[in-house]
């Protein structure tokens, strides 16, 4: 029997590659799929108890898809969406949020609503301060015609991350349902790869599967907790998300 003695940086660099290599492999099934309506990767993040917030979401796509999913749909080249975020701290471990309007403006169809969605967060609680940390997201999305043939969509979206300063990692592994039949759930697993600066500045690498802005993988240097990143696809099957994206 003999033992392996392991330096413990070494061990260190050694998980975070594989962690790596298991975000970039979640990642890669969206990059050859269809152009998706929003880049969002959600790190378990919850309001405290009692909060409330309001976020207005709001972007341009000035090049997309310039040809309509369906007679009458909304496109992505050239448009405007947007929507206020509303969310409240029920618990430590739960925020309900609630997306109204839904709104967009394309050169086609002109100004118009999409619909709302409801959402229900779960998480641990203070992910921001654990190394481990996971939770999960479920959407419900009540539909414009302009938006999608399917009236009534869902999401669920699992969470799971490392904060392993300065490195975060996280991976949605996002499955899609209309309410057709198991067969036809969609797999849209979302991934991101943060670096943390001691300035406060953050690096970030996430896959998308839009070639509205970027393809394959998105590069954005920040500072805020959100970023913005543009990206429609209205009549896709699945959960019919707003056409705006906080990364």
């Amino acid at each position: 029997m003999s033992v392996v003695a392991t330096h413990p940086s070494v061990a260190t660099r050694a998980g975070v590659r594989w962690v790596v290599a298991l975000a970039v492999l979640v990642a890669i099934p969206t990059l050859t799929s269809a152009q998706t309506d929003e880049i969002q990767v959600y790190d378990g993040g919850l309001a405290e108890v009692g909060v409330f917030n309001l976020t207005v979401h709001t972007n341009f796509t000035p090049r997309g898809l310039s040809a309509p999913a369906f007679p009458g749909a909304v496109i992505a080249d050239e448009s405007f969406n947007g929507v206020p975020e509303w969310a409240l701290g029920v618990t430590p471990w739960f925020e309900a949020g609630l997306y109204l309007p839904l709104y967009s403006r394309d050169k086609n169809t002109g100004w118009g609503l999409d619909g709302f969605k409801l959402r229900a967060l779960f998480a641990v609680p203070k992910a921001d301060d654990r190394t481990f940390f996971y939770g999960a997201n479920f959407e419900f999305s009540l539909n414009a015609h302009r938006w999608d043939t399917t009236r009534f969509t869902s999401e669920i979206r699992p969470i799971v991350g490392w904060h392993l300063k300065p490195i975060d990692i996280i991976i949605n592994p996002i499955v899609d349902t209309a309410y057709d039949g198991l067969r036809n759930l969609e797999f849209v697993p979302a991934a991101r790869v943060a670096y943390n600066f001691q300035s406060g500045w953050q690096w970030r690498s996430r896959n998308t599967t839009t070639s509205v802005l970027c393809t394959g993988f998105c590069l954005s240097l920040n500072r805020r907790t959100r970023s913005m990143v543009s990206s429609t696809r209205p009549g896709g099957h699945g959960t019919s998300r707003p056409a705006w994206a906080s990364a």
